[in-house]
């Protein structure tokens, strides 16, 4: 959805946003100026406004907060030469406020650009630009002079690299098969995670464990997860691999997909095996594994169910749906579903605390519209839609009333896991025997155990011996059994690789 290409005219860039609290209140007007020799090109996209509490971090740093998030103002613009001007007043787009609903208060705002085609966060790839914080008083004292800040974009954000050390290494190729795909240079990374005592030697042969990071995560979450498995028994045995799945449209789940082009066989044909080449991966399939939470949860499931004889094992935790009929808690199959609203008209939960409501459906979609392409929702249909004439993935649903478009849900049916296994079982059955893990908490954050059990039953019907858990009284997590299980099972089979480390010493 456009909200209005605004005109070019006079001689500096400056984009002028109202803000009141109330009738009364005093007004605040942004303008901001982009140094032409910071961005010396024409600017065609989303430029944004935030404003956030002064914390001592950059406000565009807040913006991933989905439950307390920061006042994003927003505007497209088409074709915005260097050194032009466009002044936006009453269509301006907002977030979670109108722009006449802001609270009084004093918030540090900054203006951005969004440049970077694999980033999934505007203000925060590499490229984008970006001004400098400045401090704003919004006021509700009637009568006084309506103050203008300036916002001067005046740099570009710097990449943030991964710091090596001995044991954390960065890994990154250019993909042929995804270059194809996009029609430009596309690379491919990875952090790795060493063994410890891992060493440089040809007949060396590590089991290794390919982590798919949550909705947020990319390859630079080797650190964080390093830290969790730092007292995970068998860890430090493993070569433990977390690729980047991140893309401009958020996550690829390494789905082959239309709009983000053939993530999982580039994964599978490109990136493991130049890994394992060079780090002395496992020469069989039995001794790698793959995991992950959240939608690394689904995406792990998602590469074994699709490349069975990849991978010996799949440990998958709080999985994204894995059954559309539980879409959290959404059928998306069922005429006249609706995204917003259920079969009684009541608002949609996304998001929960215990009993508490953290987030709407309806909330959370209108949060991703003033962003524009990265979101959740909207990561969604970059992976499971078609592309549309305009080029976008095809909407599953209506942005103002919630509609589900049942044929478009129909056409999500080749990416249903359930549907995969119930329609495929007798081939898939056997190469899946014993390789299937799956961690559900019964209270997930995000209403993702329905599904879960849903594909419990099911598995269990066609005669499979997956074990599928439903962890009383979790809620979005990863499970710690399961992950301690997974590194049993990859290091009791360690001495199986010919010739181990061990042997060599």
């Amino acid at each position: 959805m456009k909200y209005g290409v605004v005109g070019v005219a006079c001689a500096s860039l400056a984009l002028l946003i109202g803000v009141c609290a109330d009738a009364s209140a005093t007004d605040v007007s942004f303008r901001v100026r982009i140094d032409p020799a910071v961005l010396g090109d024409a600017y065609t996209g989303r430029l944004y406004v935030v404003l956030a509490p002064e914390n001592g971090l950059e406000p565009r740093l807040s913006i991933g907060d989905w439950f307390d998030p920061p006042q994003v103002l927003a505007v497209d613009v088409a074709d915005l030469a260097p050194g032009e001007t466009v002044t936006i007043d009453g269509s301006v787009i907002s977030h979670p406020h109108g722009p006449d609903e802001i609270a009084p208060g004093t918030y540090s705002a900054q203006a951005f650009g969004r440049l970077n085609p694999d980033s999934p966060d505007p203000g925060r790839g590499a490229g984008d630009p970006i001004s400098a914080p400045v401090t704003v008083e919004i006021s509700e004292a009637e009568g006084s002079t309506a103050p203008t800040v300036e916002l001067t974009i005046d740099r570009l954000v710097e990449a943030e690299p991964l710091e090596e050390t001995d044991r954390i290494r960065l890994f990154e190729m250019v993909s042929p098969m995804l270059s194809a795909d996009q029609g430009r240079r596309v690379v491919m990374r990875a952090g790795v995670r060493l063994p410890t005592g891992w060493r440089d030697e040809p007949g060396a042969a590590y089991p290794t464990v390919y982590w798919i990071t949550g909705f947020g995560g990319d390859h630079t979450s080797i650190e964080g997860l390093d830290r969790m498995l730092s007292r995970v028994p068998g860890a430090d045995r493993c070569i433990i691999v977390v690729p980047d799945a991140s893309c401009y449209w958020g996550h690829t789940v390494f789905v082959d997909s239309a709009t983000n082009g053939r993530r999982g066989t580039a994964l599978v044909e490109e990136l493991i095996p130049a890994i394992e080449a060079m780090f002395h991966g496992p020469r069989e399939a039995s001794h790698r594994a793959v995991s992950g939470g959240s939608s690394g949860g689904w995406a792990s499931l998602w590469l074994q169910v699709t490349y069975p004889d990849a991978f010996g094992s799949c440990w998958a935790h709080c999985p994204d749906p894995v059954d559309f009929r539980d879409f959290q808690r959404i059928n998306l199959y069922e005429p006249g579903a609706n995204m917003y609203t259920d079969a009684d008209g009541k608002t949609r939960p996304l998001a929960r605390r215990g009993d508490r409501v953290l987030i709407t459906y309806e909330e959370f979609v209108r949060m991703e519209s003033v962003m524009g392409a990265g979101g959740q929702i909207g990561s969604f249909e970059a992976t499971f839609s078609a592309r549309g004439p305009d080029g976008e993935p095809v909407r599953l649903f209506d942005r103002e009333t919630g509609a589900i478009d049942t044929e478009v849900a129909r056409s999500w049916e080749p990416y249903d896991i359930r549907l995969i296994l119930e329609r495929n079982w007798e081939t898939l059955g056997p190469k899946l025997a014993g390789k299937v893990h799956v961690y559900a908490g019964s209270v997930d954050t995000f209403y993702l155990e329905g599904a879960a059990k849903l594909l419990d039953a099911s598995l269990k019907a066609l005669g499979s011996d997956a074990e599928v858990v439903i962890v009383e009284g979790m809620a979005h997590s990863t499970y710690p059994q399961g992950v301690r299980k997974m590194f049993q099972s990859l290091t009791s089979e360690a001495d199986a690789l010919e010739p181990t480390p061990a042997r060599s010493q």
